[in-house]
Order: C-alpha cells, then structure tokens, then sequence
C-alpha cells in the first residue's frame, strides 16, 4: 500500500518528498520518506547534531551506525556561527559533511529553555543572547528565513513551547498563539529542496491538543509532515503518552508524524506502538557523554566501580565499534573516571547504534506482523 504526502504550503517546487507506507501492526507503522538527499525508512531515530556536529561522532561513522536524518538547531547557529556564514559555505550538508538528510528546529525549544532571559509576545520572542547578552529578536518569519539559509532539507514551524504547568487561559492563549505563527511561518517560500513541517502543540490538555492538531491540518494541510511538541518536558511519562494520543488521532494517516525529544528505548517502542515514526533526543549522546550507555537489561553507569576489572564488552551481542572492537568496560570505566576524550566517544557510539538497531528490529517486525512480540521483549528491560 502507497500513500503519497503531496505539494507545500510554501512555494511551488518539485516532487521531492513523498511518503509511502509499508505496512502497519495495529497503529505501529514502517514506512519510506523520500527527500532530495535520500529515503528515509520508517521508524526512524535521528541523531541530534546541535551545533552542526554530533560531537565525538564523524560524519561516515554515522552513515555506518546506520543513521539517515541528522538534526542542527536554528537557534545555535544564528547566535554561532550564522547562518549567512554556513550558506556561503554551501549550507549545512556542505558545512558538516553530511550528504543525508538534515532537520534544522525552529528554535522554540530553546526559547523556552530561556524563561528568565525571553519575552514573548505577539510577534515573537525577544531575549538575550546567551553567548554575549546582545538583544535577539526571533520571529515566526525569522526563524524559517534562518533555517531557509542554513538550507535543511526538513525545517520546523516556530512555535511557543509551554512548560508543564501551564493550563487554563494561558495554555488556551499559547495554543492559539502557536497556530497564528505557524500561519505567518507558511508566507516564507522555502528552497526547492526543503519542506516544513508544523508543530501541534497544546500542553497537558488532551483537548486542547486535539483542537490543536485539527486546526494545524487545517491550515496546513499539504504538508509533508508534522509534529507533536511540547512533551517529554517534566511531565509524568502517563501524561506524555496519553497526550500524544490525543494529538497523533488527529493527524493524517499519509504522512510522517515526529516527536520531537524522544530517545529511551521505552519510549521509542511507546511512540511507535502509538503511530509515531520519527523522533529525536539528546538524551543518548549526552549521557554516553557522562558514561551511562544502553543495554537490554537496563542502563549501565560505566563510572561505578563495578565495572572496573570487568573484561566484557558492554553488550556482546552488539555490533557497534565499542563492542565489536574489544574495549572492555574495565577500559571504559577508566576513560570516564579519568574524563578521556575516547570514553566519550565509544559509548557515544554505542548508544547511537543501540538506538539505530531497535529502529531496525522495530521496522522489520511491523513489516512481519510481529510488532506485539517485539513490544513484549523489549519493554519489560526497557522499564527497568
């Protein structure tokens, strides 16, 4: 069965992104997302490169981990190096040497993660930079003219990200607020090349969520993807499953759905369980960062002293660099304890790969008709 997302709310351009669905098991999904620098196969994990580089990590090692959609933030990249910068260079595939796809965010994240140095208001957000304390202004339109420049073959609809707590009248008004943007978001023509995806926002209100979904399709309903935001932002793991029920039923059926901050293998199998194919998180580069990697029993802490004489690999059953090359967690415990670059970028590996391979096993059960074996096995280690 195909099912094709077709045209842009933005410009005319070519047929460069299309969505065809494979198969489905119960609401999980696997599926093909064509773009201008190559297929994407459904559930998909993209790693996150902030700063237009996933540290510790080459641009060939990632295509080896089998990565296929890699993140920069808008937000980051304006303030550094800039984005006239990097479209001189060629824009980011040139700049990081990276000829996949690449999903820029709009940086309404990071806006929120700013509370005590933003204002928001009707035509956007004002705050100062973190990197010099220079007044920035940020606007729905600016923000896609910056991710315009920096020429990401996925680019986000600006939107305001509430916290958690946030409910009543003022989740109402950021709702409704997040929509008007997204409208003034779609007036920027885009490259030929690029496509936005809106965000579906509406905090830890299911109906507001729903309202929001429908009102995003209606204003946008030739795009090529979209997204649900606002969640994994401190709210109970319940709450966040049970809001992206709500917002994914609203959502159309031919065309790629993201969570936006998603990257534990539990939630992973939780979101795709729940019609989700694509998501990213800092979560598994950071921790490999601070020694904690992934495994089927349960997260390890490579810095305990548990670890220090133990000649095992971190998984024996993983093919990733780390595993297959022989480092051991004694060595591994070492390199963090002692704060080595190499500690960092071996775990780094691992996690990457650990989350790419359940993609890879999760994709290859819906297409057998196997997802509720799958889910089965993987969750119960998951949760521990």
């Amino acid at each position: 069965m195909i099912v094709t997302a077709t045209g842009n709310p933005t410009t005319e351009q070519p047929e460069v992104f299309e969505y065809r669905l494979r198969a489905r098991d119960g609401a999980a999904r696997c599926g093909t997302y064509l773009s201008a620098h190559g297929a994407v196969q459904t559930p998909c994990f993209m790693p996150v490169g902030t700063k237009a580089t996933v540290k510790g990590v080459l641009p060939r090692e990632l295509r080896e981990l089998g990565a296929q959609v890699i993140l920069a933030n808008t937000f980051h990249l304006h303030l550094r190096p800039g984005e006239q910068i990097i479209e001189h260079l060629g824009g980011l595939h040139a700049f990081m040497r990276y000829d996949g796809p690449i999903l820029t965010d709009s940086g309404g994240f990071q806006v929120f993660s700013l509370a005590e140095l933003r204002r928001i208001d009707e035509r956007g957000v004002t705050f100062r930079s973190p990197v010099d304390g220079s007044l920035v202004d940020l606007t729905p339109e600016r923000s896609i003219e910056i991710q315009r420049a920096l020429g990401a073959d996925i680019v986000m609809a600006f939107d305001e990200c509430p916290n958690a707590q946030m409910t009543g009248e003022q989740l109402a008004a950021s709702t409704d607020r997040t929509l008007r943007w997204l409208e003034r978001c779609l007036a920027v023509p885009l490259k030929p090349h690029q496509a936005l995806f809106p965000i579906v926002q509406g905090g830890m209100n299911a109906d507001l969520r729903r309202a929001s979904a429908q009102r995003t399709v209606a204003l946008a309903p030739q795009a090529r993807g979209f997204a649900v935001g606002g969640l994994s932002v401190g709210e109970a793991r319940e709450t966040t499953y049970a809001m992206l029920e709500a917002s994914v039923e609203q959502l159309p059926p031919d065309r790629p759905r993201y969570f936006m901050g998603l990257g534990t293998p539990r939630d992973l199998v939780e979101a795709v369980d729940r019609g989700i194919d694509l998501f990213d998180c800092v979560l598994p580069t950071r921790n490999a960062r601070n020694g904690r990697v992934f495994h089927p029993a349960g997260d390890l802490n490579l810095r305990n002293a548990e670890h220090a004489r133990n000649p095992r690999p971190i998984q024996e059953d993983c093919d990733c660099p780390a595993c297959t090359g022989g480092f051991s967690r004694g060595y591994l415990h070492h390199l963090a304890k002692q704060n080595e670059m190499l500690g960092g970028i071996l775990a780094t590996l691992h996690n990457l790969r650990y989350l790419l391979r359940l993609c890879e096993r999760m994709r290859e059960a819906i297409a057998q008709g196997r997802w509720q074996e799958l889910k089965a096995e993987v969750l119960p280690a998951a949760q521990r």
